[in-house]
């Protein structure tokens, strides 16, 4: 077996992922802070959204034909923490929308490259991907809570730092880790990338997974509403959410058995019906705590399993050269367009039918994808 660099995969997952972890709850508060107002901080928090949905799949490509991935990883990392540091220059509406689309356009490039990359450095022992992949969560983790400590000791403007060191150390650990070598690509992995894409197993796979970020919409951006509207706290709310990650991280501890004992359509089939589940526990469940806690342990499953399955999924189907924009394909309709429209979805649905309604709609959303692959999808073991 060869040798596979999982402190440094690690290391990049840990920091990539605490980045988010320091952005996604807290930069709407910095924005909030210098004075912008509502409606342009949605604008602002929309724009992470609008690169990943389109970003990706070139820097994919680009990565796919050039054959050096990692290199590719490193100069847009490189570029992206320069933009970001842009934010420390102004304040302005107009300046902060600039800094943050052209450092989205960029950083985009690092995962679905990386996923990539992993997944050919792991070979045919795919399972050991949770091992690697949970350091991703830690570093979230670690990152949503230290940020939420930081700022209530020291200025908002904290963050833009927090950020700044969570890039650096992304791209520090993406200069240690080595380009996979790919095998020699057989005849079937030479034929256009168009060709894959007509392939049903490929068209029901990316759809299924919009539909699961689709379903994911209430959840991201109304959990926390739901359960205030509920009666509890803001801190209890953040324990659940950690409870959530808490159990994405066993999960993928726990993956090589999954790998072994089932297919990884089976996998998927069961994550999205958990996932239905889960949804319904959330709308329907919200005055009881325990129930509240049980839909959390399903995390494991709506994101963890499904996540790890979906991109060995992505690996069988995307060969050789078109790995890479196999995943950037992947995270761009799943986690962009669908994610997207998920949350603009939600948010019309939430003020007309209710809390209730909008999740079950989720749940649907999930048992649909889980039909998709159960139809469709067809896979070697």
């Amino acid at each position: 077996m060869r040798a596979v660099p999982h402190r440094q995969l690690a290391g990049f997952y840990f920091f990539y992922f605490a980045h988010i972890g320091a952005f996604a709850p807290f930069f709407a508060v910095y924005l909030d802070s210098v004075g912008l107002s509502a409606a342009e901080i949605g604008t602002v928090m929309a724009l992470p959204l609008v690169t990943r949905a389109l970003a990706p799949y070139l820097w994919g490509w680009l990565a796919d034909a050039a054959g050096r991935r990692l290199g590719l990883v490193r100069a847009t990392l490189l570029v992206g923490l320069a933009c970001w540091l842009g934010l420390f220059a102004s304040t302005s509406f107009l300046w902060i929308c600039m800094v943050v689309l052209a450092a989205g356009f960029f950083l985009t490039a690092a995962l679905p490259v990386v996923e990539a990359a992993t997944l050919t450095h792991l070979g045919e022992h795919t399972g050991r991907y949770g091992a690697i992949r949970l350091w991703g969560s830690i570093g979230y983790i670690v990152a949503v809570v230290g940020a939420g400590y930081a700022l209530d000791l020291f200025p908002v403007r904290t963050l833009l730092w927090i950020v700044t060191v969570a890039l650096a150390g992304t791209l520090a650990f993406a200069w240690l880790v080595p380009d996979a070598t790919q095998a020699a690509h057989a005849a079937e992995d030479r034929q256009p990338i168009t060709q894959v894409l007509k392939q049903p197993a490929v068209m029901a796979l990316i759809t299924a997974c919009s539909l699961m970020a689709v379903a994911h919409g209430p959840y991201y951006t109304f959990y926390s509403i739901h359960l205030v509207d509920h009666g509890y706290s803001k801190g209890l709310t953040g324990w659940l959410w950690a409870l959530g990650v808490i159990c994405e991280i066993a999960i993928f501890l726990w993956l090589p058995r999954f790998y072994a004992a089932f297919t990884l359509r089976g996998i998927l089939i069961a994550s999205f019906a958990l996932a239905a589940v889960r949804f319904l526990l959330i709308g329907w469940g919200a005055g009881s705590l325990v129930v509240l806690a049980l839909a959390q342990t399903l995390h494991a499953a709506s994101f963890g399993s499904f996540h790890a399955a979906a991109i060995g999924v992505v690996h069988q189907l995307f060969r050789g050269r078109h790995q890479a924009r196999g995943q950037a394909i992947y995270g761009s309709l799943t986690f962009g367009v669908g994610g997207t429209l998920g949350s603009l979805a939600s948010g019309a649905l939430w003020e007309r039918a209710g809390a209730e309604l909008t999740f079950s709609a989720a749940a649907a959303c999930a048992l649909a994808g889980m039909l998709l692959i159960i139809w469709k999808l067809r896979l070697e073991r």
